[in-house]
């Protein structure tokens, strides 16, 4: 693949253009009634209510809808809506559970009251909030000078009915627990994003969509299902895979290619590490019950400490962050004869690091984002098994080769050794067994897509594959690419407003064709 075989010198940023027909505008509004479908497979079917009762200007609340007041922070004016929408849009809305659904509008200070244009940001995940706003910066800066920003917590996390530990403790069985979460994936979250648009936007107008990561994979199921919804497309990092079944495989496959090269560049800058990562995991091999107690419970296990590839190798200054653990992993022997002891600070560190107490979603359904009508049956498990050895920790502790780091990938051990996941084990078995998952994407509406669509495609990407995403990319009618090794995954929160400012220029006409 091109991201295994790029030469060094391939430093400089470059664009594609697959050219359709002049881009029309969509401006079409929902109809009273909406059946989203792919092929014979009946999606969902809601009601949508009238404009009449909707409009964020003026503040408006409804049964529905509930405005909160403006606030402030530096030179940014916020205010919260409140959305009570079906858990399941597949049946009568008046029969369906409800859940809230939370949203944050954000604006210059003084613009309050502009008729501006609406931005819908989809935020990466699964199972992560919005950002919460302190200050004008970065991209949110560049975005509020034109757009009207609406910030949506999905379905599940940050304020829209969280499904926290405590939360999904309430659930009296795995079986109930794994039913309910088959409604919070990125069909349902569009359907949510199109029940807040018609009663938040105008007349029902049509919005622009920025996706990050797996908030682009969300957008490309939006593309699929609702394009009448969407003004224009921005994609970051989030060009998923959207063959039928499930892609976790290929997937994975090609993600631990990347993920080596990442490993490799990583002790290249720190080869002092390699031993010491070594240490770490000959004294957790060593240690009774094959690891060391965690400050929350759990157990750091040798294949556990592998694990902070997910957050310190994809990401900008991760290394930096991963060397900087392992420099405090000791503790101190400051009394003559004590035993040697990984210290809290790394314990703690690296807890913290994995967010999994904090935001428990994501475990359970990571693998399930790459299917449609089949199971992945433990993916990541399966094809880690088939790299011959090379992520065996242990091994390679003992015969003297880099310790290598896993990345974005969720195991089934994780369930017995993180303890804010363990009494949610047999639900996790439970969904890695489901087949019956509802189509994401519809293959023959995006390849007549007539939304335009910008997306940034990181050649280094360790979340999203390179090629994966370039073969997605032929399958959507009009798309421009902007492909750069100049940023990693997190290009959209670390450039400072140039991700978004490079993607709208190339959508508004500042960015040449070629």
């Amino acid at each position: 693949m091109l991201a295994s075989h790029a030469p060094p010198s391939f430093i400089n940023t470059f664009k594609l253009f697959r050219s359709h027909s002049p881009y029309p505008r969509v401006v079409s509004l929902v109809s009273a009634t909406r059946f989203l479908s792919v092929g014979n497979h009946r999606i969902t079917a809601r009601t949508v209510t009238s404009m009449a009762e909707a409009n964020s200007i003026d503040g408006h609340s409804s049964p529905d809808h509930v405005t909160g007041s403006w606030s402030s922070v530096p030179e940014l004016r916020l205010r919260s809506h409140r959305f009570t929408v079906p858990l399941d849009y597949s049946i009568d809305p008046h029969a369906s559970p409800k859940i809230s659904i939370f949203a944050r509008e954000v604006v210059t200070a003084g613009k309050e009251d502009q008729p501006l244009p609406y931005l819908l940001f989809l935020q990466g995940g699964p199972g992560f909030e919005c950002p919460r706003p302190t200050e004008s910066s970065g991209w949110i800066h560049k975005a509020c000078k034109e757009f009207r920003l609406i910030l949506m917590d999905q379905r599940g996390t940050g304020l829209s009915t969280p499904l926290t530990v405590s939360s999904m403790s309430q659930f009296k069985s795995a079986e109930d627990l794994a039913d309910y979460f088959k409604h919070f994936r990125a069909d349902n979250i569009v359907n949510d994003a199109e029940f807040i648009r018609v009663r938040l936007v105008p007349d029902a107008g049509p919005w622009t969509v920025l996706g990050q990561s797996y908030g682009g994979f969300c957008a490309v199921t939006y593309l699929s299902f609702a394009p009448q919804g969407l003004k224009q497309v921005l994609l970051t990092g989030g060009i998923p895979s959207i063959k039928n079944g499930c892609t976790a495989d290929t997937v994975y496959r090609v993600c631990f290619e990347q993920i080596i090269l990442q490993n490799e560049k990583y002790y290249k800058r720190y080869p002092q590490d390699i031993e010491i990562v070594q240490e770490v995991v000959n004294y957790l091999a060593a240690s009774e019950g094959g690891g060391v107690l965690l400050p929350s419970g759990g157990i750091l296990t040798p294949r556990g400490l592998q694990t902070l590839g997910l957050s310190c190798l994809g990401s900008s200054a991760g290394f930096e962050r991963l060397h900087y653990m392992f420099e405090g992993v000791w503790d101190p022997v400051i009394v003559p004869g004590s035993p040697k002891r990984i210290s809290y600070y790394f314990l703690n560190t690296f807890e913290k690091s994995l967010a999994f107490d904090t935001n428990p979603l994501y475990a359970l359904l990571h693998e399930s984002i790459y299917c449609q009508g089949a199971s992945s049956r433990w993916s990541a498990n399966r094809i880690r098994s088939e790299d011959e050895g090379k992520f065996d920790a242990i091994n390679a502790a003992k015969e003297g080769r880099p310790v290598l780091f896993t990345g974005e990938m969720i195991f089934p051990w994780m369930f017995d050794e993180i303890h804010a996941l363990r009494k949610f084990k047999d639900a996790a078995h439970i969904l890695a067994e489901k087949q019956d998952w509802l189509p994401l994407y519809d293959t023959d509406v995006l390849n007549n897509n007539k939304v335009p669509v910008a997306a940034a495609v990181y050649y280094e990407d360790m979340f999203v594959n390179f090629k994966l995403a370039m073969e997605t990319s032929h399958q959507i009618a009009g798309i421009r690419l902007w492909i750069t090794n100049e940023y990693m995954h997190s290009g959209l929160r670390d450039g400072g407003g140039k991700v978004f400012e490079h993607l709208m220029g190339m959508l508004n006409g500042k960015k040449p064709l070629f």
